[in-house]
C-alpha cells in the first residue's frame, strides 16, 4: 500500500514545500500591478445608473436583473460597469456587461485589441514590449484564465516574468497577471489536489480514495511497530 501511494505522497510533500515557500503577493502578480487611480475627484458630477439602464433599452438590450453597477476607470475617463442577466434568459443565466460613461451615460463598445493593451501596459508595473495580444471568447476548463469574465484580451509582454495580463473586454478592467510562478503553482496545486481536468475541485474522489489508502497506510504502519517491536514482545513474555 506505501508503494502505492508512496509517489502521491512524494507530490503532496513538494507541493506543500513551494506553496509554504512562496509568496502568495508575487505568484498573485499583485507586485506587477500599479495602485489604481483615484475616481472622485470633488468637482465630477456623474449621471445616475438609471440613465445608463434607460439606455441599454434603447440600445436593443433587456436588462432584467441587475447584478451589478459601479464606477471604473477606463483609459483616462470614469465609465459606469453595469452587469446584468437578460429577460427570458433564466434557464442559462448569461452575465452581460455594458460600459458608459460616468458623464453623459452614453454607452460604448467592448475594448478594442489598441485599448487594452494600454490598459494592460497602464496598469503593469514595469515598461516592457508587447509580445502579443490574443481575443478569447472561451478557455478550456486547465486554462490559466478559467472561471473569469469572457471575453477577455490575453496581453503578452516580453518580460522575464513571462507574464500575460487579462483585460475583460466588456468589463472594461484588468481581471488577473498570471506569471511563471503563478504556473508552476498551478500546476503543483493540481497534483496536490489531484484533479486533472479543472485543476480546482479538491472534492473528487480520486482524492478521497488516495487520503482514505493514505490514512490506512499509516495506521497499518503503527500497527506493524506495535506487533514487531522488540519491547512489545518482551511484554508479552
Amino acid at each position: 500500500m506505501g508503494i502505492t501511494i508512496g509517489f502521491q505522497f512524494l507530490l503532496w510533500t513538494a507541493g506543500g514545500l513551494y506553496f509554504s515557500w512562496s509568496d502568495m503577493d508575487e505568484i498573485h502578480g499583485d507586485y506587477q500591478r500599479r495602485p489604481a487611480p483615484l475616481l472622485l475627484p470633488d468637482t465630477t458630477t456623474w449621471v445616475s445608473p438609471s440613465v445608463v439602464i434607460a439606455n441599454l433599452y434603447a440600445a436593443g438590450e433587456r436588462p432584467d436583473s441587475i447584478l451589478g453597477v459601479r464606477l471604473v476607470p477606463v483609459l483616462g475617463a470614469v465609465c459606469w460597469q453595469v452587469i446584468f442577466i437578460e429577460k427570458n434568459t433564466y434557464h442559462r443565466r448569461p452575465r452581460k456587461a455594458r460600459l458608459a460613461d460616468a458623464k453623459t451615460g452614453e454607452l460604448r463598445q467592448a475594448l478594442s485589441k489598441e485599448e487594452a493593451v494600454e490598459l494592460a501596459a497602464r496598469q503593469f508595473n514595469a515598461t516592457p514590449t508587447l509580445q502579443s495580444a490574443v481575443y478569447l471568447e472561451s478557455v478550456p476548463l486547465d486554462h490559466e484564465y478559467r472561471e473569469n469574465a469572457l471575453p477577455a484580451w490575453a496581453i503578452t509582454f516580453n518580460h522575464p516574468s513571462k507574464t500575460v495580463v487579462y483585460v475583460a473586454a466588456e468589463l472594461g478592467t484588468v481581471e488577473k497577471f498570471r506569471n511563471e510562478k503563478w504556473r508552476i503553482f498551478d500546476w503543483l496545486w493540481m497534483l496536490h489536489v489531484m484533479d486533472y481536468e479543472s485543476r480546482d475541485h479538491i472534492g473528487n474522489w480520486l482524492l478521497r480514495a488516495f487520503s482514505v489508502l493514505g490514512l490506512l497506510t499509516i495506521c497499518s504502519g503503527f500497527t506493524l511497530f506495535v506487533v514487531t517491536s522488540p519491547v512489545i514482545q518482551k511484554l508479552k513474555i
